[in-house]
């Protein structure tokens, strides 16, 4: 099983010209997305929080955090972005692959669009 990546273009929400597209890596390991905070930067975002961590190695670190719209296989969809260090390879976290309605088509190395997305009813459907 090789790794899946997905063109991704991040807009600011409060400047929506203000966009950045890059290759990110598909890690259904993470929740959230992430992009090295010079791009996030050079669209005119700025940090919203912070948020605790857990890296692969067990390792918890508070990372700056951002809220942008994720544009990737026609979809758009708000998200939460970790600012990464400069070397960092941008992820797609799994937050915003399923709010798309994707899943990783682990042997074809793509995204599948999944046929509808889940939403659990709350109170009386109309």
């Amino acid at each position: 099983m090789g790794a899946t990546y997905v063109d991704v273009t991040i807009r600011n929400p409060a400047d929506p010209e203000r966009t950045w597209t890059g290759k990110f890596l598909v890690d259904t390991g993470a929740f959230d997305s992430l992009v090295p905070r010079v791009h996030l930067d050079a669209i005119g975002l700025t940090p919203r929080g912070s948020r605790e961590y857990v890296l692969a190695d067990g390792k918890s670190v508070a990372m700056d955090i951002t809220i942008v719209e994720l544009e990737f296989e026609g979809e758009v969809v708000g998200g939460t972005i970790v600012y990464g260090d400069a070397g960092a390879e941008p992820l797609l976290g799994v937050t915003a692959l399923e709010s798309g309605g994707f899943e990783v088509d682990p042997r074809n190395e793509q995204l599948k669009r999944l046929p509808a997305v889940l939403l659990k009813a709350c109170g009386e459907m109309r």
